[in-house]
């Protein structure tokens, strides 16, 4: 299938995890893509997504506007337009809430909502002077639905996602963008290897991969996810096929929660 050719996505946070398996996916159906990553290895994961003219790596803080306005510019300039944009890059750090930084609570809302707003703004700039719509896909995560202990920063971050894709799906809907947002659960990426970690210390006295492996029998489906199991969904909210869905926030966690 190549629904996407002729199509440019732009993906932060995509050099790796749920991000790169995202697009993996798009380039496999014949879009051409932007990852952008503050990580040093962005360009080398563009390299193995297909080289110049299918992937470009770009450097973006999310929480900087300029360098936010500098990625679309890159990709319009590259690709010639922007269609989709998946807006995924995030952080997390765990901790009792009076051992919980002013600096974590700030960097947190940074990248994982204030990051979200920006690069929504600047593609649907784009997109609105394209004039021939565009999908917008936000990363949100269970726990914009079920907060969870020693995270209140992470989980406020992401409800706040949830509110932005409702807020912003009702605006430019006449302008034929949809915008939607994908809850993830458990799973396998690096930051869920940190969270193993750390909640795990904090939790019991769990061993490595312990902690993971004992939520995921909480799982209906017995299994932690993988970036494939995300990046299918998110190849459909990006498809022609889901052109009357806007303002949801889907679940992708194997049956975890329910609502």
């Amino acid at each position: 299938m190549e629904r996407f050719e002729d199509r440019t996505v732009v993906i932060t946070g995509g050099n790796k995890g749920i991000g790169y398996a995202l697009a993996e996916r798009f380039v496999s159906e014949g879009a051409r893509v932007v990852i952008a990553s503050v990580d040093a290895d962005v360009k080398e994961a563009a390299a193995r997504l297909g080289g110049s003219d299918r992937a470009r790596g770009v450097h973006c803080d999310v929480t900087d506007k300029s360098q936010v306005e500098a990625l679309y510019t890159l990709a319009c300039d590259a690709f010639g337009k922007v269609d989709i944009s998946v807006q995924n890059a995030g952080i997390i750090t765990i901790a009792r809430v009076e051992d919980l930084t002013e600096a974590e609570w700030d960097a947190t809302l940074a990248v994982n909502t204030k990051g979200v707003f920006l690069c929504c703004q600047e593609a649907v700039r784009r997109m609105r002077a394209q004039g021939s719509g565009g999908r917008l896909i936000n990363t949100a995560s269970g726990q914009a639905r079920d907060g969870f202990i020693y995270t209140p920063h992470y989980a406020a971050s992401k409800f706040g996602v949830m509110g932005l894709t409702q807020s912003l799906a009702k605006e430019v809907a006449l302008d034929g963008i949809t915008v939607n947002a994908i809850c993830p659960g458990i799973i396998q990426t690096d930051m869920w290897d940190y969270n193993d970690r750390v909640w795990g210390k904090m939790l019991g006295d769990y061993g490595p991969g312990e902690l993971m492996q004992a939520w995921v029998q909480n799982i209906p489906m017995k299994r932690a996810g993988r970036g494939s199991d995300v990046a299918g969904l998110v190849a459909f909210l990006a498809s022609d096929d889901a052109a009357y869905i806007t303002g949801q926030t889907i679940n992708v966690d194997g049956g975890l929660i329910m609502s």
